[in-house]
């Protein structure tokens, strides 16, 4: 049988388009089950360069064969990181993403997008948190899922079904939208004024704090268990990172803490609410990880 031969002229152009319309489906699942931006974003890549090389008339779903080519792409990315995330210095926190401009990422529902949710998820193994992503976020059925992973429809549930109640075990059930922005402004407030007293009273009393700095002098390299160990490091940041601003932004579908000096991004802080107030502060802080925060939100106005 011949090669299949690249798409040229009016093919790649009707290839190219094809691909756009299901990009910010592409890099939400790949996103998901990698927690990293810069990941997705290769990923995404790698499969624009196969897509340009496959037979029109062999696709008879361009949506169903670019997700499965995504989710075993990402699949493979996600077993050698985890060697990689093993020599991490320090907690390993997943790249926030900018969703101001999608804010579900390119998929039906918002799920498996938070940063502390990101965080469960890597606990789980890629074909758990594939399975995972593909039901809960967007809403694959079982039979996709299972042609996706090569697996039985049998075996698929049962893997969501373990997913959903790992998951439900070690995170605390969701708030809305405007009882997470009170608390994380009163928590902004009281950052920017370095009044530890009112930090702590923001914070659950066994709030755990992860800083990911990846070896950068002067972070923490252990989570912080604790209110006042936590106000403490929150109002060192005015000494760590002088004269930066305190505002507001989105990231992974909820308000979030940005500290930025002369326009960059320094640090930010995702928060996860409890009933008696913040009991997890997630602090990323590496700069690789920021950058690639700032360049998430460009990622659906460029070509691929």
């Amino acid at each position: 049988m011949d090669e299949p031969q690249p798409l040229t002229g009016d093919s790649l152009s009707e290839a190219a388009d094809a691909f756009e319309r299901l990009r910010p489906r592409l890099f939400g699942i790949a996103y998901r089950i990698l927690g990293s931006v810069a990941e997705a974003e290769d990923v995404v890549q790698d499969v624009w360069v196969r897509w340009q090389g496959v037979e029109r008339g062999a696709v008879l779903d361009a949506g169903a064969f670019l997700a499965k080519t995504t989710t075993r792409v990402a699949i493979n990315v996600a077993q050698s990181a985890r060697v990689r995330r093993e020599a991490y210095v320090g907690p390993w926190l997943p790249e926030p993403v900018d969703t101001s401009v999608d804010p579900q990422v390119g998929a039906e529902r918002g799920e498996a997008l938070e940063l502390a949710v990101l965080l469960v998820l890597e606990k789980l193994n890629p074909v758990e948190r594939a399975a995972y992503v593909l039901r809960e976020a967007f809403d694959y059925a079982y039979e996709e899922i299972a042609g996706i992973l090569q697996l039985t429809q049998a075996n698929t549930r049962q893997i969501v079904s373990r997913a959903r109640k790992r998951l439900a075990a070690e995170r605390r059930a969701p708030v809305d939208t405007a009882q997470h922005r009170r608390l994380l402004e009163a928590f902004v407030a009281a950052a920017r004024d370095g009044d530890v007293g009112a930090l702590e009273s923001v914070l659950s009393a066994d709030v755990v704090t992860y800083a990911d700095g990846n070896g950068l002098r002067g972070v923490a390299r252990l989570a912080i268990v604790g209110a006042e160990r936590a106000a403490r490091v929150t109002a060192f940041a005015q000494k760590f990172f002088p004269g930066a601003e305190y505002g507001v932004v989105e990231a992974n579908g909820r308000p979030s803490l940005r500290l930025t000096q002369d326009g960059a991004t320094v640090a930010l802080v995702s928060i996860t609410p409890g009933p008696d107030g913040i009991d997890g502060l997630y602090w990323v802080i590496t700069p690789e990880k920021l950058r690639a925060y700032e360049r998430s939100a460009r990622r659906l106005t460029g070509r691929p």
